[in-house]
């Protein structure tokens, strides 16, 4: 073998080796930067991703009272006319294994919900595990809450208690009756006794179906009880001071008395 051909042989080495070696293209370097997964990352293609669902958040009930947070809840016919307004703050109070349990109605979790209707108007504050119904009715020149449904289906308040749905209503009263286009008002705490072991606190309560001003609450009608709170110290007090001032008028009396008779003598 010539000089020529050795080195010509000793090239074709060389390149065949440097081929089989050689790093990869520029592309397939983006290829694999594209498909390495970010550290800390987990990629999940669309048909691994787990499906939406709405979890549905079980009412709690509380060992202790507290006050329940105030909101104005609204219902509108489909011309966006307001037909009730109510301002209150609700809290159910059930019984069980002779302890009383209670739950309030948080308005950031609430919806109001039902209808408008030329004599008859419903409105329900529904949440995730119940609701509480207010049925409105407008009779002649009246109109007053026909009739209150409360619906609870609470998480088992103790360990050994037993997964329970507290259902009851008040039927065929005339609750907070007011005259047609004036709104109904107690500051007082208004307790209803929906079932056995199961009732529903409103307080502070402002309330009116039918005959809205531009969606607002009219004039106010103030509860009895709120009437006795706020005139039971003036009556006591009126009382008071007339028995000071008739204790005065007979000592004045007698005094007087006896001056004259100190005098014939």
């Amino acid at each position: 073998m010539t000089r020529t051909s050795c080195i010509t042989l000793l090239f074709l080495v060389l390149c065949s080796l440097n081929s089989q070696g050689s790093p990869p293209t520029s592309n397939a370097l983006e290829s694999m930067t594209k498909d390495a997964p970010e550290e800390g990352l987990v990629s999940l293609t669309s048909d691994a991703r787990p499906p939406l669902t709405n979890v549905s958040i079980r009412p709690v009930l509380q060992p202790k009272e507290s006050i329940p947070p105030r909101f104005t809840y609204i219902l509108k016919n489909p011309q966006g006319k307001v037909c009730v307004r109510v301002s209150l703050g609700a809290e159910y109070v059930v019984r069980e294994n002779k302890k009383k349990y209670y739950f309030n109605i948080n308005p950031s979790l609430t919806r109001p919900t039902g209808y408008c209707g030329v004599s008859e108007t419903l409105l329900s504050l529904d949440f995730d595990g119940g609701n509480l119904q207010f049925v409105f009715k407008k009779e002649g020149s009246f109109s007053y809450v026909k009739s209150i449904k409360g619906h609870l289906k609470p998480a088992p308040p103790c360990k050994n208690c037993k997964n329970k749905t507290y259902v009851g209503v008040m039927a065929h009263e005339k609750l907070f009756k007011a005259t047609n286009g004036l709104s109904f008002k107690c500051k007082t705490e208004t307790t209803l006794i929906l079932a056995d072991f199961f009732r529903v606190k409103l307080v502070p309560l402002q309330i009116q179906a039918f005959d809205l001003n531009n969606g607002g609450f009219g004039k106010e009608v103030e509860c009895s009880a709120d009437y006795n709170r706020r005139m039971i110290p003036i009556i006591l007090g009126a009382v008071a001071a007339a028995i000071c001032l008739i204790a005065i008028l007979t000592y004045l009396l007698v005094r007087e008395r006896r001056g004259q008779g100190y005098e014939q003598l």
